[in-house]
């Protein structure tokens, strides 16, 4: 998109299936590099990511040449199968179905508007 600005900033989150704490402390952090990879390779800003055991949070700059539903699809898709090839978890690995997204003014911007504090948390 040749002469578009655009200042699109968006929170996602999305949960284990079932809420299920299967996100592990010895393997998150390769899965937020893992997600940052995706975001980053499809051109859109990776600004923060984290979560808990049982969810994430991504907080990123949109390109507006992608749809949100298309780059969460991705990221679900993506993640889960890297979760799974790895080994990550003995127990059986899905992203519950749907998100949530929520866009945010560039005055929010200097603290993303995490509700938690994470036990890891990447802020770019």
């Amino acid at each position: 998109m040749a002469d578009v600005f655009s200042q699109l900033y968006i929170q996602t989150v999305f949960a284990v299936k079932h809420r299920q704490a299967l996100i592990r402390p010895e393997w998150e952090e390769n899965l937020y590099k893992y997600i940052t990879g995706i975001v980053q390779n499809r051109g859109h800003k990776m600004l923060a990511i984290g979560g808990m055991p049982d969810h994430i949070h991504i907080f990123f700059g949109l390109k507006p040449a992608e749809a949100i539903s298309d780059l969460v699809r991705e990221i679900k898709k993506a993640s889960n199968d890297y979760i799974k090839d790895e080994g990550f978890s003995p127990f059986k690995f899905d992203w519950q179905a749907g998100y949530g997204a929520f866009s945010y003014s560039r005055p929010l911007l200097k603290k993303p508007a995490f509700p938690h504090q994470f036990s890891t948390a990447f802020y770019l």
